[in-house]
C-alpha cells in the first residue's frame, strides 16, 4: 500500500465505500474522502475552502476566463469557498479518488505564529499588496506525498486515526504554509488584512445566505468602505458580492431539491428568494436545467 491511489482504494474497500458518489467524513476531524465512479460534464457548484489532494482521475475548474487543472500527485489550496464550474475526468474504468482537509483556524494561527520569527528573519514570505484569487494547484513534493500517505495509513485504523490523525493534518497544513502556495493560508491568518476580512465575510454569507443582505451591511461588518470592500471582494472571489450570494443561494437550493426532495417554491423561499419565478429563471440560467429536472433526475 504505497501510492496514494492504492491507499485510497484500500481505504474504500475497508470502509465499504465502493458505491459512494460524493464525499463522506472520515475518523479524523476535518478530513473527507471523495469518490465518484466516473467523470462528469462541466457543472456549476461551490468549492469549499481547504486542501484537496487528487489520487486518481483529474478535474478542471473554471472561474471566469481562468482555469485550474489538477490530477494525481497534485494538491489544491483554496483560501475561501468559491462558486465555480468543474469538469471531472476518470481514467478507464477507475473511479475518481481524492481527499480534502478543512483548515482549522486555531491550528493555522498556531503554525503561523510559530513560523513568523523564521519568516521575519529570512524574508522567505512577502505579503502581496495585490489580492489574489483564492485558488492554486501545486505538484506535491516528496515530503508532502509522504505525509498524505501516513494520513491514509492512519485512516485504515480507527485508533491510529483518532490518536495520530490530528498531528498529521497539522503537518500537512505546515507543509502547505512553507510551500509555493503558502501565502494563501498566511493571508487568511492576518486578521487585519483585506483577504482575511473577505474570508470572514464569506463565512457569514454561507451561514446567513437566506437573510436579506446588502453590500453596505457587508462592508460595515468588514470595517471597510463600500468601494474598497467591493474591489477586494472581487479580487478574491472574481465575483461581486451580490453575484456570489446568488450563486450560493442557488447551490443551496439545488441541494435542497436533489437531496431532500423539496419543491422548487419551498427551496426558493428557504434560500432567500421572494419571487419563485425569478428563482426559476436564475436557476435554469445558472445550472442549464430547471428545478423540476433536478428533482426528477
Amino acid at each position: 500500500m504505497g501510492d496514494l491511489a492504492g491507499l485510497m482504494q484500500s481505504y474504500a474497500d475497508l470502509k465499504s465505500l465502493n458505491t459512494l458518489e460524493g464525499s463522506c467524513r472520515t475518523a479524523i476531524p476535518g478530513v473527507y474522502f471523495y469518490r465518484a465512479a466516473q467523470g462528469s460534464g462541466r457543472q456549476a457548484l461551490v468549492y469549499q475552502s481547504g486542501i484537496i489532494v487528487m489520487a486518481q482521475g483529474r478535474k478542471e475548474i473554471y472561474l471566469d476566463e481562468r482555469s485550474v487543472c489538477y490530477g494525481p500527485g497534485d494538491y489544491l489550496v483554496l483560501g475561501v469557498p468559491l462558486p465555480l464550474e468543474c469538469e471531472a475526468f476518470s481514467e478507464g474504468d477507475l473511479p475518481i479518488l481524492s481527499l480534502s482537509i478543512n483548515v482549522d483556524s486555531q491550528t493555522l494561527h498556531k503554525l503561523v505564529s510559530q513560523l513568523n520569527a523564521d519568516i521575519e528573519e529570512t524574508g522567505s514570505y512577502v505579503s502581496r499588496d495585490q489580492l489574489q484569487l483564492g485558488i492554486r494547484s501545486q505538484c506535491m513534493s516528496d515530503a508532502m506525498q509522504n505525509t498524505f500517505q501516513r494520513l491514509l495509513l492512519a485512516l485504515h485504523d480507527d485508533t491510529e486515526a483518532r490518536i495520530l490523525g490530528p498531528a498529521i493534518v497539522e503537518e500537512i497544513i505546515y507543509r502547505v504554509l512553507i510551500g509555493a502556495n503558502g501565502h494563501i493560508l498566511f493571508d487568511l491568518a492576518r486578521h487585519d488584512g483585506h483577504y482575511a476580512r473577505i474570508a470572514k465575510t464569506l463565512k457569514y454569507l454561507h451561514r446567513q445566505y437566506a437573510d436579506p443582505i446588502t453590500v453596505e451591511a457587508l462592508a460595515e461588518r468588514a470595517n471597510m468602505s463600500v468601494s474598497g470592500f467591493h474591489r477586494a471582494f472581487r479580487q478574491v472571489t472574481s465575483e461581486t458580492p451580490l453575484q456570489y450570494l446568488k450563486k450560493v443561494r442557488l447551490s443551496k437550493a439545488r441541494d435542497l431539491i436533489a437531496s431532500e426532495g423539496r419543491r422548487a417554491n419551498d427551496a426558493a423561499m428557504l434560500v432567500g428568494y421572494a419571487s419563485p419565478s425569478q428563482f426559476s429563471r436564475e436557476f435554469k440560467r445558472h445550472f442549464n436545467m430547471t428545478p423540476k429536472a433536478i428533482q426528477n433526475s
